[in-house]
């Protein structure tokens, strides 16, 4: 089947983006860049600078992807006591998401911010049994400044944030949060589709934006998976059976 024109346009991007950071010598371990959520030069800064942003003081609990350019994110987050819930990779569990916290981990918190440190210290738990999420930490392969995002294009991070809706686990107005090299800051229109999730505030090393706010999607749009879709992610099937 031909892809439609958002698919293209976004993989456009996302190859543009990903080739840019490699030409520009910004891009770090995993390499190469694609297919992934690019890590960049200045991480660190960038999730110092999120620090800054005027709610970060008052969260307690917020949903983080694993990639490796939000480590420093989880890093800081666990070092000051929040509670972090990670998606297990492509849930492919039924208790899809880890929950993490300093107090599980044996040694600096930081030992937790790995994927590999959260499998170890990290407690699985199902949607059903999360905590009320403060924010939303995204990662992305480019973004511009209204809050339109691509990511590396297996739609689960769009999917995690529909499941946490079904689950009242976030809400309209959870912001939703990412950190990216400058150079991910694109000047164009991003498409998006209804189970596109935007973005409320963009943090690179240089600074913050607060994006155009967007209404966001409401929970699992089930129109737009495919019966083998669901087939590979028991949460899913568990939630099908349950509807019917």
């Amino acid at each position: 089947m031909a892809k439609d024109s958002i698919t293209i346009k976004k993989d456009a991007i996302r190859n543009r983006i990903w080739d840019l950071l490699l030409e520009k010598d910004v891009a770090r371990f995993p390499l190469p860049p694609h297919g992934r959520i690019p890590n960049f030069e200045g991480a660190e800064k960038a999730a110092k600078m999120l620090r800054d942003v005027d709610i970060w003081p008052s969260i307690n609990v917020l949903r983080c992807n694993p990639d490796s350019p939000q480590k420093p994110v989880r890093e800081n987050a666990l070092a000051e006591g929040k509670t972090i819930y990670m998606a297990v990779p492509r849930l492919r569990e039924e208790r899809c998401f880890i929950e993490l916290h300093k107090n599980r981990i044996i040694g600096p918190p930081v030992r937790g911010a790995t994927i590999k440190g959260a499998f170890k210290y990290g407690k699985k738990v199902g949607p059903e049994h999360m905590k009320k999420v403060d924010i939303v930490i995204a990662g992305s392969v480019a973004v511009n400044a209204s809050g339109s995002r691509v990511g590396k294009g297996g739609g689960f991070s769009d999917l995690e944030y529909a499941l946490a809706r079904e689950f009242d686990i976030v809400d309209e107005d959870t912001p939703v949060i990412t950190t990216v090299h400058s150079l991910q800051l694109v000047d164009e229109e991003i498409p998006m589709t209804p189970h596109d999730v935007p973005l409320d505030i963009l943090v690179t090393p240089e600074g913050i934006t607060k994006a155009r706010k967007k209404p966001k999607p409401e929970g699992i749009l089930w129109e737009d998976l495919s019966k083998e879709k669901i087939g590979q992610i028991p949460i899913l099937m568990k939630l099908e059976k349950e509807k019917c």
